[in-house]
C-alpha cells in the first residue's frame, strides 16, 4: 500500500476526484497531491530541472498547469495522478509488441492484449519490440515513479541468450560494470546458466541466423537506461539473441503465459510496497 492510499484513508488527502474534473493548479501542488513528495520537496526538484511539462523542463516556481491535459514527468518519467481505485497488473509481454498507448506506424502495442480493464494504466518501465516477459502496468503514479527511478534500486532480472561462448573475463567485466551510451553501468549481477544451441523458440525466429555456441544468462541490475541489457552484452562482445524480463523487484513471471496479464494479490502489493519503503530506509 502506498503512501498516497495511507493519506486518503487517514484523512489526510481527503479528494480522489479525477484531476480531469480538476480546474488549473500549481505544478508543485499537483505533484504533491500525486504522492511525489511534499510541496516544499516538489519546489527544489522543479527549482532543479528535473521536472518537465509537455516534453519542456519548467524551473520556474509557481507554473499553473491543467491536471488532465498537460503531461508531467520528473526525470523523464511520467507523474501519474492518483485514482480512488488503484489497480496493478501484470502482463507477460511477448515479443512484436511496443510498450506504449498508440503507434503511427499501426504497429501492435501491449494496450491490444489488456482487453477488459477499466480505466487508464500506464506501463512501468519499458521492454522494447524484440523483448518479452514481465511488465507492469498500474494507474498508481507514486508506485511506478519508485519503481523506475534508479534511486530507490529496484532489482529487475533478465534471461538473456547471448551470441557465442562468454568467457569468465567478459562476464566479469559484466559485472564490474562497462561504458554505454558515455557512462558506466552499476555493478550487475550476472550468472551463467549454460553454453547451448539455440534458445528456446529459436527455429521460429527467421530474423536470428544460426551460430555455432549461444550463452543462456542471468542478469540482475538496479537501473533502467534504456535498452541496457542489450548494450551491456554487446560492449563485451556478445549481441543478444533473445531477452526476457523474469523478475522485477520481488514480483515474479512465474508459468504466467506469453500474451496473458492477471492483477497482482494482495500480497504481492504490500510485498512491493514495503520493498521500495526499506530501499528508501538504506
Amino acid at each position: 500500500m502506498t503512501d498516497f492510499v495511507k493519506q486518503c484513508k487517514k484523512g489526510i488527502v481527503a479528494n480522489t476526484a479525477k484531476f480531469e474534473d480538476m480546474s488549473p493548479m500549481r505544478l508543485q501542488k499537483y505533484m504533491a497531491a500525486c504522492g511525489i513528495a511534499s510541496r516544499r520537496r516538489c519546489d527544489v526538484m522543479i527549482a532543479a530541472g528535473r521536472v518537465g511539462v509537455n516534453g519542456i523542463i519548467i524551473q520556474r516556481l509557481g507554473t499553473t498547469i491543467m491536471p488532465g491535459s498537460d503531461k508531467i514527468t520528473l526525470d523523464g518519467i511520467p507523474v501519474l495522478p492518483p485514482a480512488a481505485g488503484l489497480v496493478y497488473y501484470m502482463l507477460h509481454k511477448p515479443r512484436g509488441y511496443l510498450t506504449t498507448a498508440r503507434d503511427e506506424r499501426g504497429r501492435q502495442t501491449v494496450f491490444d492484449l489488456l482487453k477488459g480493464i477499466a480505466g487508464r494504466v500506464v506501463p512501468v518501465g519499458r521492454l522494447d519490440l524484440d523483448s518479452e516477459g514481465l511488465l507492469l502496468l498500474t494507474n498508481d503514479g507514486e508506485l511506478a515513479h519508485k519503481l523506475m527511478h534508479p534511486r530507490f534500486r529496484i532489482e529487475k532480472e533478465y534471461e538473456v541468450w547471448v551470441d557465442g561462448k562468454v568467457t569468465e573475463s567478459a562476464l566479469q567485466q559484466l559485472r564490474d560494470g562497462v561504458n554505454i551510451s558515455k557512462a558506466r553501468t552499476q555493478p550487475a549481477v550476472v550468472r551463467l546458466a549454460a553454453c547451448t544451441g539455440a534458445p528456446p523458440a529459436r527455429k521460429h525466429d527467421r530474423s536470428a541466423p544460426p551460430t555455432a555456441c549461444e550463452t543462456h544468462l542471468y542478469i540482475t541490475i538496479t537501473e533502467g537506461r534504456k535498452r541496457q541489457v542489450r548494450l551491456m552484452c554487446e560492449a563485451v562482445g556478445h549481441p543478444v539473441r533473445r531477452l526476457r524480463r523474469i523478475r522485477e523487484g520481488c514480483l515474479r513471471l512465474g508459468n504466467l503465459p506469453s500474451g496473458q496479464f492477471r492483477p497482482l494479490t494482495s500480497r504481492e502489493i504490500d510485498a512491493l510496497s514495503a520493498e521500495i519503503a526499506g530501499s528508501m530506509s538504506k
